[in-house]
């Protein structure tokens, strides 16, 4: 069905809406640039022509390795018009990170800022470039503002992939799971429902636009609603504050989604001011656990209780407390409309009975079909249509579900999941370390940080700020360790596997 793809559900928003504001950016806490849903719906059809001019085509892949800007909206959305696929990457990564990245999407474009270029040239000297200032005002761009503005006449259908977003695996080579349009529109569609988005809603976006949180979550449920969006091109609790105080005039906010390490910095920000914020309705968390007493923070900073939620890269949002009813501290709360849950024995596969534990396993049509170019790892994913999330937890009486461990032993640091593997990686090329183990460990700031024991070669003198030093160099630094220990063997179990929990109470010793 021709409303099932999601670029047929956000050009139907931009008709309905023609006239309302769908975005207004903001750039170091001022209002740079405001686009209606008719600039928008404009806008994006002619950048979905000059890309086609540049040669993208149907199922190509283009990467956008951009900031934060409306530039970025406007590809991606072009991107969906004409059935290529976006991949949107963290413009902090690293050369080392980028070399793996633009090999394994085999990418025919990349859109990337100007201080990016000659890296991207170096790595692939073939591959299509366009350089995208945006550090300019966006009405300024104009290498794509002569191409027409009609809808190219393209047909997409549900199960064509959309979107491509990378997810740290346990190999410590980024997996990429692809998103179709149906994947996405049901995503929307199911967030609009269970948090009621109306046109009246205005949205203010402090998030990354490279995370489904920020890119999937948050921008496709405003625009399918019809909703305003406020977007901030940065997190800064100052700037974020000033706009969600806002209480009267042009554009107030009613919607906040954020990580449970955004409202720790906000919170502390606050400390001393008295501001109203009861013109917000809906404060959301989610990307990492929120703890009970950061709940408890929230609600007494902020003047409402939040609404915690869980996702994942490769399903859309899962699960999520009601908007109206009671909302548990400490639970993700209740599964969305047409999602199928099951709690399993991870080693019998058998459903485990309430309020025991077991891997949390999903089934429903927001649910990727695999990992690009890994049919292995697609296939470890699954276990006869149901994906298996590697996510240990257990349900209550009351039908709500919570997270107890991950069974992977991905980090999530601050929202942003991290493969030990590939922080370990960089480590053990250090000269003079032998190995390493990366971890991560409880932190207020945020949620987990970054930790790593290391053995070293006899004789070496390597310090940890040599390491973090290196670190820096070839990782994001939300990857790079916090703290580093020195010991003189890992610990390991009799088949020679790394023990991580006993590399953890090292830390807390």
């Amino acid at each position: 069905m021709r409303s099932e793809a999601l670029i047929y559900t956000l050009t139907d928003s931009f008709c309905s809406h023609s006239e309302s504001m769908a975005i207004t950016f903001m750039r170091e806490g001022l209002a740079e640039t405001r686009l209606s849903y008719s600039d928008l719906d404009c806008d994006t059809n002619k950048m979905a022509n000059t890309l086609m001019d540049r040669g993208v085509r149907k199922g190509d892949r283009v990467i956008l390795y951009l900031q934060k800007s409306i530039a970025f909206v406007v590809a991606h959305i072009a991107l969906q018009k004409i059935g290529a696929i976006g991949v949107p990457l963290n413009p902090g990564f690293k050369k080392s990170e980028m070399e793996y990245l633009l090999h394994d999407t085999q990418a025919a474009l990349a859109l990337v800022d100007p201080e990016q270029e000659a890296m991207i040239r170096d790595i692939d000297p073939e591959l299509h470039i366009i350089v995208v200032d945006t550090k300019i005002p966006y009405q300024d761009l104009d290498f794509f503002s002569s191409a027409p503005d009609s809808m190219p006449e393209i047909e997409i259908k549900r199960d064509d992939p959309g979107l491509i977003i990378y997810t740290s695996g346990t190999t410590g080579k980024p997996k990429g799971a692809i998103l179709t349009h149906g994947n996405l529109v049901h995503d929307a569609r199911n967030i609009i429902h269970i948090w009621e988005i109306k046109q009246s809603d205005v949205m203010c976006h402090a998030l990354p636009l490279f995370h489904v949180h920020g890119l999937c979550f948050e921008l496709h449920t405003a625009i399918l609603a019809g909703a305003g969006t406020i977007m901030l091109d940065r997190f800064s609790p100052e700037e974020v504050i000033a706009v969600l105080a806002k209480n009267e005039g042009e554009y107030v906010c009613t919607l906040f989604m954020a990580v449970p390490a955004i409202y720790a910095k906000l919170i502390e920000y606050m400390e001393g001011k008295n501001l109203d914020f009861e013109h917000i309705r809906l404060w959301t968390s989610g990307s990492a656990p929120l703890l009970v007493k950061d709940f408890e923070k929230i609600k007494n900073t902020f003047g409402k209780e939040p609404v915690e939620r869980e996702g994942m890269t490769e399903t859309g949002m899962n699960f999520s407390n009601p908007l109206k009813g009671i909302r548990k501290p400490g639970s993700i709360g209740l599964p969305l409309p047409n999602l199928e849950v099951r709690i399993v024995d991870p080693e019998t596969f058998s459903d485990v009975v309430p309020g025991q534990t077991g891997e949390i396993w999903l089934k429903g049509s927001s649910i990727t079909p695999g990992y690009w170019r890994k049919p292995e790892e697609t296939s470890k994913a699954f276990e006869k249509g149901w994906f298996k999330s590697g996510d240990l937890g257990k349900v209550d009486e009351d039908g709500y579900y919570y997270l107890t461990d991950r069974i992977k032993h991905i980090i999530i640091s601050g929202g942003e999941n991290i493969s030990p593997k590939e922080v370990e990686a960089i480590i053990n090329q250090v000269d003079g370390v032998a190995e390493s183990s990366v971890v991560g460990i409880a932190d207020e700031k945020w949620g987990e940080k970054v930790v790593a024991a290391v053995v070293l070669k006899p004789g070496s003198k390597v310090e940890a700020n040599m390491i973090q030093s290196f670190c820096k160099k070839h990782l994001h630094d939300w990857k790079v360790p916090k703290d580093i220990v020195f010991i003189q063997e890992l610990p390991r179990n009799k088949m020679g596997k790394v023990i991580k929990e006993d590399v953890k109470t090292i830390f807390s010793n």
